[in-house]
Formats: C-alpha cells, sequence, structure tokens
C-alpha cells in the first residue's frame, strides 16, 4: 500500500502531514541538514534560537573534520619513493628544484612541486644505417643512413649501434628538447666526418677500431657542448662494406690482395729459411780455408824449422846425419809394403814370408769366427789353414840361382 493510499498512516517521508499535496521543499532540506548534523556528531534540535544554532556548529565540526582529512591525504600525497639506478627530480611549479637519491622522499603535493624519476643506469640505443627487426625478422637496411662517401671518393655502406644512457638527468629533461633524436642526428653527422676523412681501404680493413674510437670522442664531445646530459657509453661498428652493386668485384680485389700477401709471406718464409743456411755454408767454407791456410803455412813453418836445425847438424857431422836422413827414408818407404825379406846370415838364398797373404786369412778367420758367434750359421764348416809349401815360402829356384 502505498504512503498516500487511504489508510496507509501518516508514513510521508518528507514529514507530510497526509495531505496529497507535492512536499514542502524547505522540510526535505531541513531533514538533511538534521541527518548530516547526526552524522558528525551534532545534537538534536532543542528549542526554536538555540536548537539551530546547536545544528550550525556541529555542521561546521563535521565540515572541519572533512578538510582535515584531505589535508592529510594531500599532504601523505607527497611522499615518493625513488628505486636503485635512478634519480628523481623534483619541479616547483614546473622549475627544477633538486635532484633525489635513490630512497624515499618527500615533496610538497601537486600542484606546488612534480616529481619526475629518469632512470640513468639504463642502457639505451640508436642504431644509424639498419634497424633490427623482431624475433625471427631480419636486419632492415636504411641506405639514406647507411651509405657515406670517403675521402678517396668512394662510396661505403656502413651499419653502427651507438649505446649511451643519461648522465645528467636535469640537462636531460631542460637542456634540449627531444635528446634521443639529437643524439642520432650527431651520431650520423659524426660518423660522416670521420668516414668522410679517411680512405675506403682504412675504413674497411685496418683502420675499423681506429674509426669506432674517433665516432665515440667526437660524439661525446659533441653532446657535451649541447648539454644533453648523454654519455656515450660503447660504438659498435656493426657492418662495413661497399654498397651491393660493386660488392663482387670488391670481393675480387679483396682476394687478389688476400693472395699477393700470401705469396709475399710464403716467399718471405722461404728466404727466411733459405738465406741463413746459405750464410751458414759460406761460413763454414770460410773457416775451413782459413784452417787450411793456417794448417798449410803452419806446416811449412814447421818443414823450414826441421829443415833449419837439420842443416846445421849436418855441417857438424855430415856422416852421421847422411846415414839417419837414409834410415829414416827408407823406414817410411818400407812402411807401407806387407812383404818381409829375412836375409840369413852366410847363406845365398832368401826367405820370403808372404805377410799380405797371411794377413787376409786371418781376417777371413775372424769374420767367419763372429758369423759363427752370432748365429748367422747353423752348420759348422771345417776350414783348415792352407799348407804353405816349400815353393810358396821360399822363392822359385832360378831367383835363388841368380842370386
Amino acid at each position: 500500500m502505498a504512503w498516500n493510499e487511504p489508510g496507509g498512516g501518516n508514513k510521508d517521508p518528507w514529514g507530510g502531514r497526509g495531505d496529497q499535496g507535492p512536499p514542502d521543499l524547505d522540510e526535505v532540506v531541513k531533514n538533511m541538514q538534521d541527518k548530516l548534523g547526526g552524522l558528525f556528531g551534532g545534537g538534536r534540535k532543542s528549542s526554536g534560537g538555540d536548537g539551530r544554532q546547536g545544528r550550525g556548529g556541529s555542521g561546521f565540526k563535521g565540515f572541519g573534520l572533512i578538510a582535515a582529512i584531505v589535508a592529510l591525504v594531500w599532504i601523505f600525497s607527497g611522499i615518493y619513493i625513488v628505486d636503485a639506478g635512478k634519480q628523481g627530480v623534483v619541479l616547483r611549479f614546473g622549475a627544477y628544484s633538486e635532484t633525489t637519491a635513490p630512497g624515499p622522499h618527500w615533496h610538497i603535493p601537486y600542484p606546488i612541486e612534480q616529481v619526475e624519476i629518469v632512470d640513468v643506469e639504463q642502457r639505451r640505443f640508436v642504431e644509424i644505417g639498419y634497424r633490427s627487426g623482431n624475433a625471427g625478422q631480419s636486419v632492415v637496411a636504411v641506405p639514406r643512413e647507411a651509405l657515406m662517401l670517403t675521402q678517396d671518393e668512394n662510396i661505403v655502406n656502413i651499419q653502427l649501434a651507438v649505446q649511451y644512457q643519461v648522465s645528467d638527468p636535469q640537462r636531460y629533461l631542460f637542456d634540449v628538447r627531444d635528446p634521443n633524436v639529437v643524439l642520432k642526428q650527431v651520431a650520423e653527422s659524426v660518423i660522416r666526418e670521420v668516414i668522410g676523412k679517411n680512405d675506403m681501404d682504412f675504413v674497411l680493413k685496418e683502420g675499423r677500431a681506429q674509426v669506432v674510437a674517433d665516432i665515440k670522442t667526437l660524439m661525446q664531445k659533441t653532446l657535451t657542448s649541447y648539454h644533453a646530459g648523454l654519455l656515450v657509453s660503447d660504438v659498435n661498428l656493426q657492418d662495413a662494406q661497399p654498397p651491393e652493386e660493386v660488392q663482387a668485384a670488391f670481393s675480387d680485389a679483396i682476394k687478389a690482395r688476400e693472395d699477393k700477401e700470401r705469396l709475399k709471406n710464403e716467399a718471405e718464409a722461404y728466404a727466411n729459411d733459405i738465406i741463413p743456411k746459405s750464410r751458414g755454408a759460406a761460413a763454414r767454407q770460410i773457416q775451413e780455408a782459413n784452417g787450411y791456410k793456417e794448417s798449410l803455412v803452419a806446416k811449412a813453418e814447421g818443414e823450414a824449422s826441421r829443415f833449419s836445425q837439420l842443416l846445421g847438424e849436418f855441417k857438424k857431422a855430415p856422416e852421421v846425419t847422411r846415414k839417419r836422413l837414409y834410415l829414416e827414408t827408407m823406414e817410411s818407404v818400407m812402411a807401407q809394403t806387407s812383404k818381409v825379406l829375412v836375409d840369413s846370415k852366410n847363406a845365398n838364398n832368401l826367405m820370403y814370408l808372404p805377410i799380405d797373404q797371411l794377413m787376409k786369412q786371418n781376417s777371413a778367420m775372424r769374420q767367419f769366427s763372429n758369423e759363427t758367434n752370432n748365429g748367422s750359421s747353423s752348420t759348422t764348416t771345417d776350414m783348415s789353414a792352407p799348407s804353405t809349401s816349400d815353393n810358396s815360402v821360399r822363392p822359385p829356384r832360378s831367383q835363388r840361382e841368380s842370386r
């Protein structure tokens, strides 16, 4: 049953008297004030003007409490934490105020102060001459950035990656509008300057490390002069090669140059091997010649000294010296023969001893004995020394008679 139907009783939510007219707006506002006053601890009205004054005091207390809560929330909203590897830049009415280190901090809340968190340890990078694709995608070349002119008027294709990080958060945020764009433009300008001061062969071969070092140094110098607040940490030369249209010819030239270097190294190795040997052989022959010369000179000097001494002795005793010289000469001559003649005293014949034959037989016997001892022969050979007859020992009769 509705509150305004007959028999529903005085159940008017706005405090009506049961009439069918619209609710009184003043009564509705008054009821709402009463409820809010009760909510914030205000008392009920007691009488006329006093009750009205009590409701006004309780309303002010409620609004004060709300203001205090809002003020506390606003104050606590100024607490912020700076993570490790980052720095906080405090802005007061949009202007730089201070830079805070990692850890908890507090600032005057918005809209008076704001905080910008800057990562100073993150390594950012910019690609010059190429763009690396996502996972599974190949690298895309950017000819507008990659093609550069060398000092000898050749074109090379350079692909470079520059790694950098923020060194000064204040300058990074305020001194340059877009530091990342500035760094890329500076990198392109510096690369073209360094490449334009070197020849093509130097850039593509032995000068790669020097080119990278020059680019890094000049980039850092330029960024410092711009107050960009950036630090170039590393420069990587990804690729350096001639344009695609001449790569085949350039590869042939490189192969020919490599063959030249290889043959040159082989020739130098052969020269380093043969020259010391030749020098050693020449030095050895010179030493041998000098030794032979010294030996001949010493021998000649010795012979001359011996002859001089012998001449002095010959003058003192000619006969004795002559006989001694004869005997020495015969001794040296007969020492080379293997035959011995024995002259028997008071006999007409000479005994002839074949010493050379006997020596040969003794040598054959020793060789056979050695072979037998070494096991080279399994049978025993009966070897008897040949008998020496009178004819083999003594000379023939005709020789004896002639003697």
